[in-house]
């Protein structure tokens, strides 16, 4: 029992710490290699190499596939113009974004617009008042 009290660790310090760190970088980097010249593998026969995907000279030659062309603009659509109905609960929320009823802006049972009074007028004078010299300081 005292010898297994012994063997145990004491917690490390920061300076032990951060020589592991800087050896276990220096040993990483001591087997990495960067490779900056690409070759086919001689292993695999292919007919012929494909060009870089994100060059640009290389693909103005190529034709563009119509149906890749119509999946690609059908994944960009919102939901409402993919599906007839939600797909999930959330989506459920806001699926219908048409009106229930036409919209008057000359009905005053249903917008009731902004009205200035003389205590309401004051008080946006004051506060734009106190805006401005808060602004100042």
């Amino acid at each position: 029992m005292a010898g297994t009290a012994a063997k145990e660790k004491a917690p490390r310090d920061e300076v032990s710490l951060n020589a592991i760190h800087r050896e276990t970088i220096r040993k990483e980097n001591r087997c990495q290699k960067l490779v900056t010249e690409y070759s086919i593998n001689p292993f695999r026969k292919f007919d012929a190499i494909p060009g870089k995907p994100m060059s640009w000279h290389d693909n103005q030659n190529e034709a563009a596939d119509e149906s890749f062309l119509k999946i690609i603009h059908h994944t960009a659509l919102e939901p409402t113009k993919k599906y007839t109905e939600p797909q999930t609960t959330n989506q459920e929320i806001g699926w219908i974004t048409t009106p229930l009823i036409q919209v008057d802006r000359t009905d005053r049972r249903l917008n009731h617009h902004r009205q200035n009074t003389e205590i309401t007028s004051y008080m946006e004078t004051a506060w734009r008042l106190k805006e401005q010299s808060q602004n100042m300081k």
